[in-house]
């Protein structure tokens, strides 16, 4: 079991308080292991085993549980015989009837400390509002960032070069565990990634919310992946199976993308008028959960790389807490406004700045800012370094890993 220090950190502060901890993502990114890394520590700090309380709701064990009180009853029968303070791990719990009416009773009712996983994004939707108002706090978890990537490589035993170096590794083979725990071919790695995908989207997607057409949905999947950071809006895609001679209205495309939101397959980037000061509802970007997804589904593409850096940085920055935005200025566009408890950030991504009107759009774009918060244009070529008029040029693998960017 390799360590993912920055969760344990994001749990750490609120073990103990009446709160749910909510660990939610993407299928196969580390959740469950970062549940057995929570109760490891709890028992090195001297609890005992017999009072960290443990069920996997994906295990058949439990498919026949078929209402809340069943679900509650099985676990408050295991609590009342704790000696003091329980500690209730439940990893997937979107699976079992009212999840959070059980949570919320188990909470009124005993002394517990509760953690929870799940894979949908409903976790944290408006109905638990109803039982878990002000109980809970939710934590985001995503695949391997590019500092874990190479955590894991040295864990392994692998040959580990430069970030630099390292990077279009990263980039392509993307940071599902799983892909990372042993050396594999791309190939290998590949054909696990595209069986987290068909889970996904069984278990999280189509069976879930019944849809009766899955293969629009496997169309509207590859449109997404393949215009990943790019802006599009429903209407486009809907013009787009039309011309593939397949119908399907705006409102279910609409609904088609926020399923694959909520399975956290896709990230929602809206546009911010920096000039209105407000959140745009239109011509939206989507970046993906990994970005081995692509080339998983689709095949490798060498054209996609400088979306695919993009990709990496968004969910950096998203990784770090940032509400994260595609800038608008006027008719020029900020790949990224990323904002933080009063902070802000801007960032331009560029895979290589080689001709006079590229430099010109990723530099003066920023430069049409005139407030004192952080700029930077991130490159991949040899002229990744310095800075002009206040913009900062950094290499992307010196931005991933470095610890602030203040």
């Amino acid at each position: 079991m390799i360590d993912r220090p920055r969760y344990r950190a994001a749990v750490e502060p609120y073990i103990n308080m009446p709160l749910v901890k909510i660990l939610a993502g993407v299928r196969r990114s580390g959740k469950s292991t970062i549940l057995r890394m929570i109760m490891d520590g709890l028992e090195r700090q001297g609890v005992d085993r017999a009072r960290l309380l443990h069920y996997s709701f994906d295990s058949l064990a439990y498919a026949d549980l078929k209402s809340a009180a069943e679900f509650y009853r099985m676990i408050a029968a295991r609590i009342a015989n704790v000696p003091g303070r329980a500690y209730l791990f439940l990893d997937e719990v979107q699976e079992m009837p009212e999840w959070e009416h059980v949570v919320n009773s188990l909470m009124v009712d005993f002394d517990v400390d509760i953690y929870a996983t799940g894979s949908n994004s409903r976790l944290l939707a408006s109905e638990i509002s109803t039982y878990l108002t002000g109980r809970y706090v939710s934590i985001p978890v995503y695949p391997l960032s590019f500092e874990e990537f190479l955590d894991f490589k040295r864990a392994r035993g692998a040959t580990v070069l430069s970030p630099r170096e390292e990077l279009p590794d990263f980039l392509r083979r993307g940071g599902f565990p799983v892909t990372n725990i042993n050396d594999m071919s791309d190939d290998q790695a590949y054909r696990i990634i595209s069986d987290i995908y068909s889970s996904v989207v069984l278990k999280d997607i189509v069976q879930k919310n019944d849809i009766r057409k899955p293969e629009l949905l496997e169309r509207i999947v590859r449109f997404a992946f393949d215009n990943a950071g790019k802006t599009f809006s429903a209407k486009r895609i809907a013009d787009y199976l039309k011309s593939q001679q397949r119908e399907l209205g705006v409102e279910t495309v609409y609904n088609y993308l926020s399923f694959l939101e909520k399975a956290f397959l896709l990230y929602r980037c809206s546009r911010f008028d920096l000039r209105g000061k407000e959140i745009l509802k239109t011509q939206e970007k989507f970046y993906l959960v990994d970005t081995a997804l692509r080339p998983a589904l689709l095949g490798s593409d060498p054209l996609s790389a400088a979306a695919l850096l993009e990709n990496i940085v968004y969910l950096e920055l998203k990784r770090r807490g940032f509400d994260v935005y595609v800038g608008k200025l006027g008719t020029r566009e900020i790949d990224f406004v990323a904002e933080r408890q009063g902070a802000r950030l801007y960032v331009q991504v560029a895979r290589e700045i080689s001709q006079t009107d590229t430099e010109q759009r990723e530099y003066g774009n920023l430069l049409t800012l005139r407030d004192g918060y952080p700029k930077y244009v991130l490159r991949t070529d040899a002229f990744s370094e310095g800075a002009h008029e206040g913009v900062r040029s950094m290499h992307v693998a010196d931005f991933l890993l470095a610890d602030d960017w203040g």
